[in-house]
């Protein structure tokens, strides 16, 4: 299990973004975060990985508590980050990027080329590219890419932060379509989406933030069965399950 216990956390000074919030992800599980704008999602996210200390909580991996650990050294445990901007590098062609990916396993030459050949079979638009620079890619092929660095190394838990933000629909739904796939391989995900419909169709566990407190935790199924008077009665018409007002674009403190 991957657990944020009480998490408070924020960036300015007695600011706080999480006011004790509690989230746990488990192995081959998709764990959905949903919320309007300023509710903590990202937040969340950067605490998870180590990119921002709580003030108070934990971050437990297994039972281990690592709230103090390196983000480099949560990566070697088996945490993975695919933060909402940019993360690959804009000369380096796909392979050059996934080997980056892979960097927690070069001392292991064969390890890794298995690892690059399981994630071209997993990633077969990327296969078809990998010689091309990151420069030219499309904005999904780039978030593509972004998830399969991620996947190199085989992480234990993906913490995911908006996968399909700006994206058509059609290439959102093959966005869906991998983490789904990454699923069944044993990948615990952690994921915070402004698609509500879709974060809670994937999902097999929801918790609804906002105002940096957990409102709302159950299956996905229940939430997906009466999506519509949950968001409306927990946030009080604060968003649309669609993502209109009040869940429009996320915030840089989302």
């Amino acid at each position: 299990m991957l657990t944020l216990e009480g998490i408070v956390a924020g960036y300015h000074e007695e600011l706080d973004v999480l006011g004790g919030v509690t989230v746990s992800a488990g192995p081959g599980r998709i764990t959905a975060v949903i919320g309007p704008n300023g509710a903590g999602k990202s937040t969340l996210l950067r605490v998870a990985f180590g990119v921002l200390a709580p003030r108070a909580g934990r971050v437990l991996l297994h039972g281990r508590d690592i709230t103090r650990v390196r983000p480099d050294a949560r990566k070697n445990l088996g945490v993975a980050y695919v933060p909402q901007g940019p993360s690959t590098f804009p000369q380096m062609t796909v392979d050059e990027t996934l080997r980056v990916g892979g960097w927690t396993l070069r001392r292991d030459r064969a390890r890794l080329r298995r690892r690059l050949g399981e994630v071209y079979d997993l990633f077969p638009a990327l296969a078809e590219l990998r010689g091309a620079r990151a420069a030219v890619l499309s904005g999904g092929q780039l978030r593509l890419l972004a998830i399969a660095k991620e996947l190199v190394a085989w992480p234990s838990f993906l913490l995911v932060d908006e996968p399909t933000a700006g994206l058509a629909p059609r290439i959102a739904n093959e966005v869906y379509a991998l983490l789904a796939r990454s699923r069944l391989l044993g990948v615990g995900i952690l994921l915070v989406d402004q698609n509500i419909p879709e974060a809670v169709g994937l999902a097999d566990d929801v918790y609804l933030l906002a105002m940096g407190r957990v409102l709302r935790m159950g299956p996905g199924a229940a939430f997906a069965r009466d999506l519509v008077s949950i968001v409306r009665d927990t946030l009080g018409g604060e968003t649309d399950p669609a993502g209109g007002p009040g869940g429009g674009a996320p915030g840089r403190d989302d």
